[in-house]
C-alpha cells in the first residue's frame, strides 16, 4: 500500500505539472489541488509504512526515488516556465546524483538513509540527514515553494489581485532558496560520512 501511494504521487506530479502549460485559471486551480495531493502522499506513504509495518529497505529506496523524481520535476519544469533560475534544478539534480550514488554503496552493505540502519554515525549527521526536524522542515520549505509558485503565476485572474499576487511571488521564492539551502545542507553529511565507503579495501575473494 506505502509502495502504491509512492508510485500514484509520481504520476499525480506529472499530471500537475501538464496542467500548468495550458494557461487557463481553471489549469492552475487543479495543478494547485493536485500538487497539495502530492505533498500529502509524501507523509502518507512513510505513516502506511509504519503502520502497516510494510517499511523495508526496498521501501526505503523507492521512498527516496519518489522524492527525487517529484522534487526534480517540479525545479525543472519551473525552470523552463521561466519561474526560477536554472541553477535551482542544476543544484538539486547535481546533489541528488552524488547523494544517491553513495547512499546505492550504502545500501548494497545493508545500511539505508533514513531509519534504524541508517548510513549516519555522527550525531550531526543524523540530525541534518535523518531527523525528523530537517526532513519535515525541508518538505514544509518544498511544499511551500510548489504550491506558492503555482498561485504566483495563475493566469487570467482580476486586476485587483495581482499586488497580492506579487507578494505571493516574493514569498515563494524565499521558499524555494530555503528548498535549495536545505538540499545542500542535508546532502553534505551524506558525503562527508559517505566517503569510508569508497576508503573501505575490496574484498578478496579467493580468502
Amino acid at each position: 500500500m506505502a509502495n502504491f501511494v509512492t508510485l500514484s504521487r509520481i504520476i499525480l506530479a506529472l499530471i500537475a505539472l501538464g496542467l500548468l502549460y495550458i494557461k487557463t485559471t481553471n489549469a492552475y486551480v487543479a495543478a494547485f489541488i493536485i500538487t497539495a495531493v502530492v505533498i500529502w502522499f509524501d507523509g502518507l506513504d512513510g505513516f502506511l509504512a509504519r503502520l502497516l509495518k510494510e517499511d523495508s529497505r526496498i521501501g526505503a529506496l523507492l521512498d527516496i526515488l519518489g522524492d527525487r523524481i517529484v522534487e526534480c520535476s517540479y525545479w525543472v519544469v519551473f525552470a523552463c516556465l521561466g519561474w526560477v533560475w536554472v541553477i535551482v534544478p542544476l543544484i538539486v539534480i547535481v546533489r541528488g546524483f552524488i547523494t544517491d550514488g553513495i547512499r546505492s554503496l550504502a545500501f548494497e552493505k545493508g545500511y539505508t538513509a533514513f531509519g534504524k540502519t541508517t548510513m549516519m554515525e555522527s550525531p550531526l549527521g543524523r540530525f541534518l540527514v535523518a531527523s525528523n526536524f530537517s526532513r519535515g522542515s525541508y518538505a514544509v520549505a518544498k511544499a511551500f515553494a510548489f504550491v506558492l509558485m503555482i498561485v504566483a503565476y495563475v493566469p487570467d485572474i482580476p486586476q485587483g489581485w495581482l499586488p497580492y499576487q506579487a507578494v505571493i511571488l516574493k514569498v515563494a521564492l524565499v521558499c524555494v532558496w530555503v528548498s535549495v539551502i536545505f538540499c545542500v545542507l542535508r546532502g553534505l553529511p551524506v558525503v562527508v560520512e559517505g566517503m569510508r565507503f569508497f576508503m573501505e579495501k575490496p574484498e578478496d575473494d579467493n580468502k
